[in-house]
């Protein structure tokens, strides 16, 4: 099985409380002299507390359509996604030449070449370094990252991989967009990175309090008719979302059989996971997994702090959340943990871990 061996995170430098958030939000989103009632609530709703922001909040005004937006993402997330690898790095007791294959996920920013390959001079990674570079998988890509990089390892038991996630969600805010969707998403969305350092079974890894639980196994789900649920419409002004509020009753409608299903094939019962790691898609896509899964109320305590403290950085928030319970409840060893989180197509991704 695959040693998780560090996981790091890195958040985005200006932190910001949510009410100075929403008022920059009504200041660039919303018509001149619009009543802003509608956006207070819900950004309260989001059940967030604060955010760290890419750019300090008078610049995201300035911000003139796609390029401009995409070429700050460049900048940010190569700075932020090096921190998070040299972090996850040295926390594993590794160096960058013993990088066999970095995994670079995002969804909120393009890059040719490719953020990976960009990090790989600044960082010192090997020149025959494999990379491979995920777009598209939204907030399910911190899962899925961690599911192909097993699945990588399985076949080259003696490498490191690394998982690199950097998701500055900020600069897809777009201005003058009263939209409930975009409203939605001012008010929930933060910036942020995590990188996870995983050596194969045949590569030892550091054996101390530090080192995470080993990946048993994952599973995708696309569910049918749902491409307009969660994504992008690309516009001259960049990234503009979709976000249907039916997501949480995707959620109650699919998630039950998938995890009972896949931890079915295991013999492992849901009352036998002592962890669960989630994704924090929001307060009604919580309580929709809540309900779904028949967690205890404390179940998903980590995910809600994570979401109050910094928002939902999309693929790398599941990451965050790994690392803190592993920091904070670190479940017995030997025990089976769900990892899980979900996102455009629309999707679920699930990783079995073994604490």
């Amino acid at each position: 099985m695959t040693r998780i061996a560090a996981v790091r995170g890195a958040l985005a430098p200006h932190r910001r409380t949510q009410s100075e958030i929403t008022d920059m939000v009504a200041r660039t989103c919303l018509p001149e002299g619009t009543d802003r009632r509608v956006l207070d609530r819900l950004h309260r709703s989001a059940k967030v507390r604060s955010r760290h922001m890419t750019l300090p909040l008078e610049r995201y005004g300035e911000l003139d359509g796609f390029g401009a937006a995409n070429d700050v993402f460049i900048a940010a997330a190569t700075d932020l996604g090096a921190k998070a690898v040299r972090d996850a790095l040295d926390m594993a007791g590794l160096s960058a030449a013993d990088v066999d294959l970095l995994i670079f996920t995002s969804v909120t920013g393009i890059a040719t070449p490719s953020i990976d390959a960009r990090l790989a001079g600044r960082l010192g990674l090997r020149p025959d370094v494999k990379r491979l570079p995920l777009f598209g998988l939204g907030c399910a890509g911190g899962a899925a990252g961690l599911a192909r990089m097993h699945d990588y390892l399985l076949g080259r038991p003696d490498e490191v991989a690394v998982l690199l996630s950097v998701e500055l969600c900020s600069l897809t805010f777009q201005r003058n967009d009263a939209s409930m969707a975009n409203l939605v998403a001012t008010g929930l969305f933060g910036d942020g990175a995590a990188a996870v350092v995983a050596c194969g079974a045949n590569r030892p890894s550091r054996p101390d309090e530090t080192a995470g639980p080993t990946i048993v196994d994952s599973r995708s789900h696309l569910y049918p008719d749902t491409g307009r649920v969660m994504g992008w419409d690309i516009k001259d002004s960049g990234f503009q979302i979709v976000l249907d509020p039916q997501v949480p009753d995707v959620v109650r409608r699919y998630l039950a059989d998938d995890v009972e299903g896949f931890l079915g094939d295991h013999g492992i019962k849901p009352k036998d996971v002592t962890a669960w790691v989630c994704h924090p898609g929001g307060p009604k896509v919580l309580q929709a997994v809540t309900e779904a899964l028949d967690l205890p109320d404390e179940a998903l305590d980590v995910t809600w702090r994570h979401l109050a403290d910094v928002g939902n950085l999309s693929s790398s928030s599941v990451l965050h959340v790994l690392r803190d319970t592993l920091a904070e409840r670190r479940p017995p060893p030997g025990t089976p943990g769900v990892l899980l989180a979900m996102g455009p197509g629309f999707a679920c991704e699930l990783v079995l871990l073994r604490w």
